[in-house]
């Protein structure tokens, strides 16, 4: 079932990676906007859910958020982290990097131990205002499912000028301030193969994770119901393997089965 997010708060929700989330939806309420469009995005297809409301304003992601936090004071069920998420990539917001400020000044007035966190598929880090917000929040967490251009295409299907290797530069300019996300999956689409749980795909990724840098890796796989029919889980003894080759390359690993 897809899932469409309320806007421009929602939740709190347990998340697997992060705990208790607040989530910020900084996309419209009635579908989806993202400059990817996975085929197991849990949101659905982009033009299956195209909205007809505008993006949420400045002022109503501050208000709104200031309201819910408030709220959560007053029954003292802080969040751990508020999370940037929702019906696709937040980072295409006119307005992020202001957003980023108010929700970090509220975050730090009502729950100073919550961590600031953003779920991108990076596709916006050549825009240096976009850089300079996620250096901002406690966790940067940028999607890179695979260092496969045509895997990329297949899964991933961006609608947007993206290239792999031109948006890996970019990651290794931030310095290490990153996690990377990475989704693993089987199945087929389109009569193809969609397996990047084997080498082939996990050595070279690996050794770009090595030139990239994150501080730490977060690895998953399907969770819940995908647009797109044919897709399998990647088991745990392939999570665990994959996690076992990144621990002995010294990264900080977590895995979400």
């Amino acid at each position: 079932m897809t899932i469409i997010f309320p806007s421009p708060v929602f939740g709190p929700v347990k998340s697997r990676r992060l705990g208790i989330s607040l989530g910020i939806n900084l996309l419209p309420s009635d579908g989806k906007v993202c400059s990817f469009d996975c085929i197991y995005c849990e949101c659905g297809l982009n033009g299956e859910n195209r909205p007809s409301s505008p993006l949420p304003t400045r002022q109503e992601v501050k208000d709104h958020l200031e309201d819910k936090l408030q709220e959560m004071v007053a029954t003292q069920e802080l969040p751990d982290v508020i999370t940037f998420a929702g019906n696709g990539e937040p980072t295409i917001h006119p307005n992020f990097s202001e957003i980023i400020d108010d929700t970090i000044k509220l975050r730090d007035k009502y729950a100073p131990r919550a961590k600031v966190s953003v779920l991108s598929n990076a596709t916006f880090l050549h825009q240096p205002a976009t850089v300079k917000a996620l250096h901002k929040v406690d966790n940067n967490i940028l999607k890179l499912d695979t260092v496969d251009m045509p895997f990329i295409n297949l899964v991933n299907q961006p609608n947007c000028n993206y290239d792999v290797a031109k948006t890996i530069e970019l990651m290794k300019m931030l310095d290490g301030d990153l996690i990377i996300q990475t989704m693993f999956l089987k199945g087929e689409y389109k009569g193809n193969s969609v397996d990047n749980t084997g080498s082939e795909f996990v050595e070279p990724w690996i050794a770009q994770l090595k030139q990239i840098n994150p501080r730490q890796v977060m690895i998953y796989t399907i969770d819940r119901e995908t647009p797109v029919k044919g897709l399998l889980k990647a088991s745990k003894e392939e999570l665990d393997e994959i996690g076992e080759r990144l621990k002995e390359e010294n990264f900080n690993v977590s895995i979400s089965y």
